[in-house]
């Protein structure tokens, strides 16, 4: 395995038993039959003209090869990728945590995961309460050794991945300060709010400072740090 500096990308070759891996994921097969397994499809608004039927229909041809029982199908239409929450794939998800299913099946990863970060967390979400994962095109299935070697890979990926962002970001700050630039949030010019005028009038004639927000509409510390702004005294 190599590493390229320049682009940021690992070149190699992983090498796998594949006949023992075969026979232990068709071991694997009779002992899972009658396992409960949801499916889950997506479609964004950038995938014109898709009907996610497409994704369901091999999803439910391989549950059946499996002698698995479809427990429920679950679909996000219109949903970016991108996209913190995902109603479906919530549901899903809350699911697996009470343990009603036992395999999660998706069509394609990018179908699943946010980002690779998103894909590792879920995937050892799953693993940790014992729900097996399976990503039909990708030839991943988390009910076999070799599905859960991949998972370790993938995890070590997203490790690197985080690390050169790290990295990345570091470099940046230095190079930024070694040119002057003054970093972290602008500070707020807490004379020029609004109710500045008010808030030093009012502390002048003797009000505090929970007096003054619960007449101003506002929290006593943000009143407070106007007010310290201001050169106000503090309460007594």
């Amino acid at each position: 395995m190599r590493f390229n500096p320049n682009k940021h990308l690992i070149v190699g070759t992983i090498f796998l038993d594949t006949h023992s891996f075969r026979v232990q994921s068709e071991r694997m097969d009779e002992n899972t039959s009658g396992l409960r397994i949801a499916l889950y499809a997506r479609v964004s608004t950038k995938d014109k003209g898709q009907d996610p039927e497409l994704q369901l229909s091999e999803l439910r041809e391989y549950a059946s090869k499996r002698g698995w029982q479809v427990a429920d199908e679950f679909v996000d239409k219109g949903v970016s990728g991108s996209k913190d929450s995902r109603p479906q794939m919530d549901a899903m998800m809350r699911l697996a945590q009470a343990r009603k299913i036992d395999v999660i099946a998706v069509w394609k990863l990018d179908r699943f995961g946010r980002s690779l970060r998103h894909l590792v967390d879920a995937l050892a979400e799953l693993e940790a309460v014992g729900v097996a994962f399976v990503s039909l095109r990708d030839n991943l299935d988390m009910s076999t050794p070799a599905g859960r070697l991949m998972f370790h890979v993938i995890g070590a990926m997203a490790e690197f991945e985080r690390s050169l962002i790290q990295e990345r970001v570091k470099a940046g700050l230095a190079h930024a300060r070694s040119k002057g630039t003054t970093l972290g949030r602008p500070k707020v010019k807490r004379e020029r709010d609004k109710d500045a005028k008010l808030i030093r009038q009012m502390r002048d004639d003797g009000q505090s400072y929970r007096e003054i927000a619960e007449e101003l509409g506002r929290s006593t510390m943000d009143v407070y740090r106007v007010g310290m702004t201001l050169g106000c005294a503090a309460d007594a």
